[in-house]
């Protein structure tokens, strides 16, 4: 069992912490399929077609798939909580398609948040 730190659960710590909300599910997931993103376009692919690696591909590209997915899931549960409007999904699911754009995407996610508790304050 992973341990963040003594006597700290790590699934316990992710439940608490990073999937406190479908937002914060879709933030996480977000920049972890990002990464996945890069890892395929920037190491595996050159691996395969430079080096002769197809398995690289394989691998890397089942791992995005499955991130990717996760994804949509997690921009579905987010549509429904949040109310987003049908454009708003629309942006977020193609920022997902471009190399770094999920990153861009919890920029602004996370500005907004921002922004909304300074409205409460």
């Amino acid at each position: 069992m992973f341990i963040i730190r003594p006597g700290i659960n790590f699934a316990s710590f992710t439940q608490q912490h990073m999937f406190k909300t479908p937002l914060s599910a879709l933030r996480f997931i977000g920049n972890i399929e990002g990464i996945s993103y890069l890892l395929l376009l920037g190491i595996a692919m050159p691996l395969k077609y430079l080096a002769g690696m197809p398995m690289a591909v394989k691998i890397a590209g089942s791992v995005h798939g499955i991130l990717f997915v996760a994804f949509c899931w997690a921009l579905i549960r987010v549509w429904a909580d949040r109310r987003w409007s049908f454009g708003k999904v629309a942006m977020a699911f193609i920022s997902s398609l471009l190399p770094f754009g999920t990153f861009v995407l919890d920029r602004k996610i996370r500005e907004e948040e921002v922004a909304m508790e300074k409205a409460r304050i």
